[in-house]
């Protein structure tokens, strides 16, 4: 049972009071006593304020699948559809012209294009790795991956053939980014003679090498004739280092299973740990004891002799959780938990004040700013009650108005429809718009749950709605003035291991005019950093502000299968393949609280799973066993068998707990069975409800063991 501290009417998991007390509220001042009343006066505000607009999503919900009952098996006709969602409040106004006008934001987000990285808050060594992400090795990202087209490296040790083409794409590549005067990068044999046809991207030497800059991005050519590269080089190169990560998204969100204080405590620790500038993590690697730290800065000396200190660690977002879950940590006077979001906000951005005053051994934000991303929103009313809460926080905190930004995750209908409405209603503190295709089809899932049985789930990826989401997102972020104030963003490529593949599709993201978008790995945003150099986005962004943004008619166009009839092996074959990556994902979540992984799929290729894969994957087999597509025998015959698959995928992982045989026993095969055949009742078709109520009986579970 939960030792609480009751604090101003609120109960507190008392090691979760005694941190928050002493690491977070001690360095910056802040007197507990006052701190702890303010934060019960926010909640008693917030709280019922939250619960309402959850009601209001539920009722617009309920109205939704009535207007489709009423309509079964009738085409969608969009000016009645519309006229009906801006009757009952799920399409608002337009706001009008208007420019966001938000103030001090670090050049990485308002400035410059590059990658971004998603990593769980709860790894630290993963955490650690993405922070240090800011730089990354050419070099060591085109030896280990698939994206350089030559013979895998050969033997234990290094591979002196494939070590030859890495460094002929490497010139290659330098080629492109820091064209010379005359002549080609592979014929260099001293770099202090390079003669650059645009001589002002040289900017200086390190304590490696020289600096050069492309498109705003840092490009390091280290020189080292005694390094194992370096001394068979004859311009003594050892390795190309790219400005890779410019931010990176320290995720309390979709990436990780935090469902009571323990888990909570942990992912607030690791955040003050990787602000404070102090997180480390030792490991076993190879049988040698390491331990990771976060990098130091870079020197540069420019031409002129100046010394300069260049940013050795990506910029830092914290994801805070969406408005849907509670949370036990804490708990209200009326014995009810507390809204996870709320708490986020709070404490995630009392541990930030202590990089707002100085206090941090390594700077996050060089303008004095707290960039929290807000996932899940659905709406205008929505977006405004974030910014209503971080007013809140802001003067629980003493902190200046508008020192919290805000990200928007652009991932609901809801909020895909009434974008520049969202935008609007936090234009004062908005650093962020991004696109999110994964949950956003999730919820196009649930919303039209009773329009219809859905297309098949690879073909939804294709669908028009999509590419006028994409689009949207784009052209409404650069009319309201986000160019040189924000970013705007696109989603995750979520096949770690299929980098070449990468580099071909994801450049496409530049190319919309998106100054970012997401990787799985530190390597992933290395190479992805050379879309950056290829692509000038801010020109990109000047050409399409004058586009037309796409109407709402694509946009709500919904994905049904009209008069399709699949054959029987159609359907199981859509059928297995949703049921293993939902096995894949909900085996590690329950059984041993990982939120995020690479999971391999029904053809055994790892991708990086999440609730969101999840959340697509459990809402299509809830439509179509809603509209008799397969019947509950077909899907449990499917889980059946997927369940014994994803057991011998998992063959080789100690902890692994098998499903197969044990279903009265599986906690992790109920669980999913409850994804699929509970689908249609989950609010807004989300996971994390019923993923945390089998969390928490499998934690009670190994507790009693």
């Amino acid at each position: 049972m939960t030792d609480r501290i009751e604090r101003s009417g609120l109960q507190v998991d008392a090691k979760l009071a005694q941190f928050i007390d002493i690491e977070v509220l001690g360095p910056i001042g802040k007197d507990p006593q006052a701190f702890w009343s303010g934060f019960a006066a926010l909640v008693a505000e917030f709280a019922p304020r939250n619960r309402a607009l959850l009601a209001k999503r539920d009722e617009l919900q309920a109205q939704i699948d009535a207007w489709h009952g009423e309509r079964a098996g009738k085409p969608l006709d969009q000016r009645e559809y519309q006229a009906f969602l801006k009757g009952i409040g799920y399409l608002v106004p337009e706001p009008g012209d208007f420019l966001v006008t938000t103030e001090k934001v670090d050049p990485e987000i308002a400035e410059m294009a590059g990658p971004q990285l998603v990593v769980p808050v709860l790894n630290a060594r993963f955490l650690l790795n993405a922070a240090n992400a800011r730089w990354g090795s050419l070099y060591d990202a085109y030896y280990g991956t698939d994206a350089l087209d030559a013979e895998p490296a050969r033997g234990k040790g290094y591979d002196a053939v494939r070590g030859a083409a890495v460094i002929a794409a490497g010139r290659a590549f330098l080629d492109e980014a820091l064209p010379l005067a005359s002549g080609s990068w592979a014929d260099i044999e001293d770099v202090a003679t390079v003669e650059l046809a645009t001589p002002a991207q040289y900017r200086g030497t390190t304590e490696k090498g020289r600096l050069y800059r492309s498109n705003g991005l840092a490009i390091e050519i280290v020189i080292d004739r005694e390094h194992a590269v370096g001394s068979t080089d004859k311009a003594g190169i050892a390795d190309i280092v790219l400005e890779a990560a410019l931010t990176t998204i320290v995720d309390l969100e979709d990436s990780i299973a935090a469902v009571d204080a323990e888990d909570k405590l942990l992912a607030y620790a690791n955040w003050l740990g990787v602000i404070r500038g102090d997180l480390t993590d030792t490991f076993e690697k190879g049988g040698q004891t390491m331990t990771r730290a976060l990098a130091a800065d870079k020197t540069l000396t420019t031409l002129e002799g100046e010394t300069l200190s260049l940013p050795g660690r990506s910029l830092l977002f914290v994801r805070n959780v969406g408005h849907l879950m509670t949370n036990p940590a804490i708990l209200l006077p009326d014995g009810s938990e507390i809204p996870e979001g709320v708490m986020d906000a709070v404490i995630t951005s009392a541990i930030s004040t202590q990089d707002v005053r100085g206090l941090a051994r390594s700077t996050n934000s060089r303008q004095g700013s707290i960039y929290v991303v807000k996932p899940k929103m659905h709406g205008p009313e929505e977006c405004a009650f974030t910014n209503d809460l971080f007013d809140a926080v802001e003067d629980l905190l003493e902190l200046p108005r508008h020192t919290v930004k805000v990200g928007v995750m652009d991932e609901e209908r809801r909020t895909s429809a009434n974008l520049a409405a969202c935008i609007h209603a936090v234009k004062d503190r908005i650093v962020f718009i991004n696109t999110g295709f994964l949950d956003r089809t999730g919820d196009e899932i649930h919303t039209s749950m009773r329009a219809g049985p859905m297309i098949r789930k690879g073909a939804i990826k294709a669908s028009g709605w999509i590419q006028a989401y994409e689009k949207r997102n784009v052209a409404i972020g650069l009319k309201h003035g986000l160019s040189g104030k924000a970013q705007i963003g696109k989603g995750m490529w979520a096949a770690p291991d299929r980098m070449a593949a990468m580099m071909v599709e994801k450049i496409g993201h530049p190319r919309t005019g998106a100054n970012t978008a997401w990787v799985p790995s530190p390597t992933a945003a290395t190479l992805h950093a050379m879309h950056y150099h290829e692509v000038d986005v801010f020109g990109v962004q000047g050409e399409k502000a004058a586009e037309t943004i796409p109407g709402l008619d694509e946009l709500l166009a919904i994905p049904l299968a009209d008069g399709t009839n699949w054959s029987e092996d159609e359907v199981r074959e859509e059928l297995d393949n949703n049921a293993q990556g939902l096995l894949g994902y909900v085996v590690r979540w329950i059984d041993q609280g990982v939120g995020c992984s690479k999971v391999p799929d029904i053809n055994d290729i790892g991708l990086m799973e999440d609730r969101a894969t999840l959340r697509i994957s459990s809402q299509h087999m809830a439509n179509w066993l809603l509209h008799g597509v397969c019947s509950e025998e077909q899907v449990m015959d499917s889980l059946k068998r997927m369940a014994a698959k994803v057991d011998a995928q998992n063959a080789g992982d100690p902890l692994y707990e098998p499903m197969a045989g044990n279903w009265d026993h599986s906690l992790a095969f109920k669980a999913a069975c409850d994804l699929v055949f509970k689908g249609v009742e989950q609010p807004n078709g989300y996971t994390e409800p019923l993923l945390h109520a089998w969390r928490l009986k499998k934690k009670a579970a190994l507790v009693g063991a």
